[in-house]
């Protein structure tokens, strides 16, 4: 959730920064840190902790000049610590680098680099970028965009850069790889800005230009031309945005929820950071120390949701038996705290809420408490009920989710469900560092991974425009997709009002086939895993009998092309973060259908965000 800030212009860039990253304080943060080049030297000033520190120790020593960066941190690889806030520089300290994202393959680029000698001041990755900058811009680059392209070219996963040189006192350059995170330029009279947000910018210009994948920036006072990583130019439109708050929340998207499934990529890296120490192969999930000593003792969770949550408990059940090698049971809230349940020693519950004031999820923290049983709350919402009560909390760190269907906080549930599966097995012995080590690098590579399904050019609004007039849907899925199975008809039913039921596939013969004919949609979720070759025998039976099949896919699988009327391509990833994928589609997909009926997408009927009463 790290906030970007830059400016180059005529006026002093340290309170012009500093006022951004106020704006953006609402993503989170746990260091803040801000850099300034004056023609001479660049100066730096960091501090943990909130931003209010940072402005004390600007009060103390102040930094002049007009081209300056800023940026507020949530640890990633490293603790939240002033060696390890942002801004980072190279050896000379004159090039100076920010970042969102993760850089996947880190340990190995660091490994080269301190094979060269040189040597490094923090535990994070974005400091291997400023010393690949470094590397190419002293070696024949000839300047700091061509550096930075170069730098690019050799990282894998998502990132957004903003660097400076002080060689080039007029310049900053702003490169956005995947999709961990925006970058917006304001363009102002005689100077310019660089944000990861529009609120950080919006006081000073309404004119700004959105970087897309693959894209890079050279921006001076008097504007910004713009190239893909290859080098070639790129047109870009100026945008005027309006200042209406809600406008502006939506950053360009017609309804939040669209904004919210296109931020996942975002979300996604936020529950990673801080919470990883990829060195040691370790997760490291602090507000549950309290509970490390039992631990290793655990002989059950008992997992508890409502709604989509409760689809959030099944892929728990699954990431932590496989996982951590603990048997886990999952209820509705609903229906756990009245049904007596049996929570014998060593028994362990696990709420999973977005908002942490569901009525029914808080009945069975305090049904689970009254007989002295422990809880772990997989939540939201800082300071809601469900964290005050719970005895261990991981915070999804999602940010505030408007529209009432669940998208963003949803793939942040499962995404916390994998770290506390790992960090049970890293506590219950039952996953060695190897195993680790593996299972960390698919988690890294996640947020990546969504950010190409979401521009993968899957045609959805056709897709939807075919089926819009469908009564019925069936979904169905097999082992840890089920669940996706189910998360994909709810939204269905929750925005578009049509009737949709999501069963296991190995289930449909036991009663939904008798539903099949011409008229039923059934959107199948054959990833290529163990169990594909099932699945696609459940497609053919569908169209055996006349039905029509979306089928999700893993990329280049043809076999399910040939067999299904549509499908929806996704990445090939590990079985265990596949549903992460999977379910993106089946947002979007949702959401179109939604559209094209004219439903309220945001604000279904009948439906509250939290639901509070019985």
């Amino acid at each position: 959730m790290c906030g970007i800030v830059g400016y180059v212009g005529p006026r002093e860039a340290q309170d012009i920064v500093l006022e951004g990253l106020r704006r953006l304080e609402y993503r989170g943060y746990d260091s803040a840190g801000l850099a300034v080049a004056d023609g001479g030297a660049v100066e730096r000033r960091r501090s943990v902790g909130k931003l209010e520190n940072l402005a004390a120790v600007l009060r103390e020593q102040p930094m002049r000049g007009c081209l300056g960066i800023g940026h507020t941190r949530w640890a990633t690889h490293g603790g939240g610590t002033e060696a390890n806030a942002h801004p980072h520089t190279d050896a000379s300290g004159r090039i100076v680098i920010i970042q969102n994202g993760i850089v996947e393959n880190y340990l190995e680029l660091k490994a080269d680099l301190l094979a060269k000698g040189v040597e490094f001041v923090s535990q994070t990755d974005t400091e291997v970028i400023a010393h690949l900058v470094a590397q190419h811009y002293y070696n024949g680059a000839g300047d700091l965009a061509t550096a930075v392209r170069q730098a690019l070219g050799q990282l894998e996963g998502a990132s957004a850069v903003v660097a400076m040189s002080l060689d080039e006192p007029d310049t900053l350059v702003a490169a956005r790889l995947g999709n961990a995170g925006g970058v917006v330029l304001g363009v102002g009279e005689g100077e310019m800005f660089v944000a990861s947000d529009m609120p950080a910018i919006l006081e000073h210009t309404r004119r700004v230009i959105f970087l897309d994948n693959r894209e890079l920036a050279v921006v001076h006072a008097d504007g910004a031309r713009v190239m893909d990583l290859a080098g070639e130019p790129v047109d870009k439109d100026v945008t005027t945005v309006s200042w209406n708050p809600v406008t502006v929340a939506k950053d360009g998207y017609r309804h939040f929820m669209l904004k919210e499934i296109h931020e996942q990529s975002r979300s996604l890296t936020d529950v990673i950071r801080g919470r990883v120490d990829f060195d040691r192969a370790n997760v490291l999930l602090p507000d549950l120390e309290g509970l490390r000593p039992v631990l290793p003792h655990l002989r059950r969770l008992h997992a508890v949701g409502c709604g989509t949550a409760w689809h959030a408990c099944l892929l728990a059940k699954f990431l932590i038996e496989d996982l951590a090698r603990l048997p886990v049971e999952v209820d509705y809230g609903s229906e756990f705290r009245y049904r007596d349940p049996l929570l014998e020693p060593g028994s362990v519950v696990l709420v999973i809420t977005q908002s942490g004031e569901t009525v029914d999820t808080l009945a069975a923290m305090e049904e689970a408490r009254d007989r002295g049983m422990q809880s772990i709350a997989l939540v939201n919402v800082m300071g809601s009920q469900a964290a005050r009560l719970a005895d261990g909390v991981v915070y999804l760190n999602a940010g505030p989710e408007i529209g009432v269907a669940s998208t963003k906080a949803f793939t942040s549930q499962v995404a916390a469900a994998y770290l506390l599966a790992l960090y049970l097995g890293q506590a219950r012995g039952t996953l060695p560092q190897e195993r680790r080590r593996d299972l960390l690098r698919d988690i890294a590579a996640l947020p990546n991974l969504v950010g190409r399904v979401l521009s993968n050019g899957n045609n959805y609004e056709a897709i939807a425009q075919k089926y819009v007039e469908a009564d019925d849907f069936l979904y169905l899925g097999r082992g840890i997709n089920y669940p996706i199975a189910l998360e994909g008809a709810l939204k269905l039913k929750e925005i578009s009002y049509i009737h949709a039921e999501g069963y296991p596939a190995g289930e449909m013969k036991h009663g939904p086939i008798a539903l099949i004919d011409e008229h039923l949609p059934v959107v199948a979720i054959c990833p290529r895993d163990k169990v594909r070759d099932k699945m696609l025998s459940n497609i053919e039976q569908v169209r055996a009998r006349g039905g029509r099949v979306i089928a999700l896919a893993t990329e280049g699988d043809e076999e399910v092309a040939r067999t299904a009327d549509d499908v929806i391509w996704i990445p090939e990833a590990s079985r265990y973060l596949t549903p992460v994928l999977a379910v993106v589609p089946l947002q979007l997909l949702a959401y179109h259908i939604a559209v094209l009926r004219g439903a309220d997408v945001d604000q279904p009927r009948n439906l509250a965000k939290s639901v509070t009463v019985e």
